[in-house]
């Protein structure tokens, strides 16, 4: 079918969407906040409708967060497991907004948990993709010491995305929080290196490694921004992109 003169031309046919448990809470202190789940919904919806083909990873610190319940003395794979299993609360959940919209959405675990959701086939994850339905991969990497932002380079890798897109609480990367500092300059270009070296916090160092080593983009957006990651697809708005360099 061809695409209508007045549709926007699409930079990227398949991205994986990274966004934080935190995103999910809203103005909450904790817990999910519905509204803010079924916004987010709303964007990915914008994208979806241009025939953009989207995978999901979303953390789980909005629930229960490894690091700081190993912190207080939990051991930490256990603290680690149970950060996965946040995680999955958090797939459940926009599996439902999403589809309330329409769209057909597929949750994937890493760890099998049938009655609730689909274990981790990557080449059955791939033709939900090619069927157009959105596919959220839940229990990160299925392994403890693993981030969901590791877990978000490596699905991005195996479903062979053309970039991640990680929806932020800022419009980029910025050289110091820009929240505290009003001098902070903003990126529109930064190498995986440099990410690193200056410890920028765009993802942990495992994830910008494994992005570095396969040469996927690192596009860092506001998700507060309405129609912001639509919009970028588009080749409008304002953002870092984090990848090799020259």
């Amino acid at each position: 079918m061809e695409r209508a003169a007045d549709e926007p031309q699409v930079t990227y046919k398949r991205v994986l969407l990274k966004i934080s448990g935190e995103a999910l809470m809203g103005d909450l202190g904790y817990g999910l906040h519905p509204p803010t789940v079924q916004r987010i919904a709303n964007e990915v919806k914008t994208v979806h409708d241009l025939g953009v083909e989207i995978c999901m990873v979303i953390g789980g610190g909005n629930i229960f967060r490894g690091l700081q319940g190993s912190a207080q003395g939990m051991e930490r794979t256990t603290a680690d497991y149970m950060g996965m299993l946040a995680t999955v609360m958090n797939a459940l959940a926009m599996q439902a907004s999403l589809e309330s919209l329409g769209i057909h959405t597929r949750v994937i675990s890493a760890i099998p948990m049938d009655q609730v959701c689909e274990p981790y086939i990557r080449r059955r994850a791939v033709r939900h993709l090619e069927k157009k339905r959105v596919c959220i991969f839940a229990a990160g990497t299925g392994n403890p010491y693993f981030t969901t932002d590791t877990a978000a380079t490596l699905r991005a890798n195996e479903m062979a995305c053309e970039a991640i897109f990680k929806g932020t609480k800022v419009d980029g990367v910025y050289d110091m929080d820009p929240k505290k500092h009003a001098h902070a300059k903003r990126y529109d270009h930064v190498s995986y290196d440099e990410v690193l070296q200056k410890h920028l916090g765009v993802m942990d160092a495992s994830a910008i490694a494994l992005a570095r080593d396969n040469d996927l983009p690192i596009i860092v957006f506001s998700l507060d921004e309405p129609g912001g990651f639509c919009g970028i697809l588009a080749g409008r708005g304002t953002y870092t992109m984090v990848h090799g360099e020259g």
